[in-house]
């Protein structure tokens, strides 16, 4: 079968590779329908993420059909799912606890489309198959007139932004939220559009990009410049969110949380080294979220809420393109690339 493959930084080739083949009654096969660029996997596309040696198979945001299951996969041949980027088996002492980013019954951090995270390769989205492992925990039934191309960031991406905001709500109803846009392009623009929807007080987006503000603008939140040099973080928040990747706008973050908030950090910072501000986090008594998302736990919350109608993640898409543009498109500076599936 054909698989995307990434060689290096500025190059993606689709190879011919083995095709996935049932290896336990618990697995199915998958074909991969609507398929999202993740925000990390521009960086990788790009070189900005050092340390991502290729070969390796590429894409890890799936909706898919099942075309096979073993005999215990919990699914049939026919059912449009969503396939959870971070593998997990649903059965150990973690994923009884939700901690699905970390099960022991699987490699180390490991996911589809990254096989230098756990050094195990699972094999990508952007394919024609996907064998999925502990499909009877993995996969999850799309919402009857869900459209999947609208939702095909939803195994990784829009549940992280959700979980930024969406338990923190629950805690505050109607509390204020700062979103600070940049290198996590779309999930902070995820994270905002699931506050407004979420009944959140005042939604504030800050990002000196104007194609991310005006999305934010179209998910309902107030959306303004970063402009860190002119802008003095007077506001305080009980929730907010960094998204940046930099270091002096995390700190603007920090520092425009209200005392007892709560802030959330999705992005990705490549080195150990941050500056921070400890001290005035301590005497605020700020409370610091960060790691990764818990992408198969959020799910059924996540899908239910994009099923209500009431929050729409296809407004922070930017491109929809057929697979066989993908390795081109891997680098569009957009927002958010989706890749509908044309392999014949």
């Amino acid at each position: 079968m054909r698989q995307l493959t990434f060689i290096k930084p500025g190059l993606l080739e689709w190879q011919d590779v083995a095709t996935p083949r049932l290896e336990a009654d618990t697995d199915a096969l998958v074909r991969p329908l609507a398929v999202a660029r993740c925000d990390l996997d521009l960086y990788i596309a790009n070189g900005v993420a050092a340390g991502y040696v290729g070969p390796f198979a590429m894409g890890h945001e799936a909706i898919g059909v099942v075309t096979d299951a073993g005999a215990k996969a919990g699914v049939v041949p026919g059912t449009m799912v969503v396939v959870p980027f971070q593998l997990s088996c649903g059965r150990c002492a973690k994923c009884a606890r939700g901690w699905t980013n970390s099960c022991t019954n699987v490699p180390h951090r490991a996911a589809f489309g990254m096989k230098p995270l756990s050094g195990v390769e699972h094999g990508g989205a952007l394919s024609e198959l996907m064998r999925v492992p502990y499909a009877d925990h993995m996969l999850v039934p799309v919402p009857a007139g869900v459209d999947p191309l609208a939702i095909a960031s939803v195994a990784d991406n829009i549940p992280d932004g959700w979980r930024a905001v969406a338990p923190h709500l629950e805690e505050r109803p109607g509390a204020n939220v700062l979103v600070v846009g940049g290198m996590g392009r779309s999930i902070g623009l995820y994270a905002a559009g699931a506050a407004v929807s979420l009944g959140a007080g005042k939604v504030l987006y800050l990002d000196d990009d104007e194609e991310r503000r005006r999305i934010a603008t179209s998910l309902g939140a107030f959306a303004e410049p970063l402009a860190l040099k002119e802008r003095k973080p007077v506001e305080q928040f009980e929730i907010t969110v960094d998204a940046s990747g930099q270091v002096d706008s995390l700190n603007f973050a920090v520092v425009s949380t209200a005392p007892n908030g709560v802030i959330t950090v999705i992005s990705l910072y490549f080195t150990d080294a941050i500056p921070f501000p400890m001290r005035r986090m301590y005497g605020k008594g700020i409370t610091l979220h960060t790691g990764r998302v818990q992408a198969r736990m959020e799910l059924p919350g996540v899908l239910k809420h994009c099923a209500s109608g009431h929050f729409h993640p296809d407004k922070v898409t930017t491109r929809i393109v057929p697979f066989s543009e993908a390795a081109e498109a891997m680098t569009d500076p957009g927002a958010k690339i989706v890749f509908r599936n044309d392999l014949r």
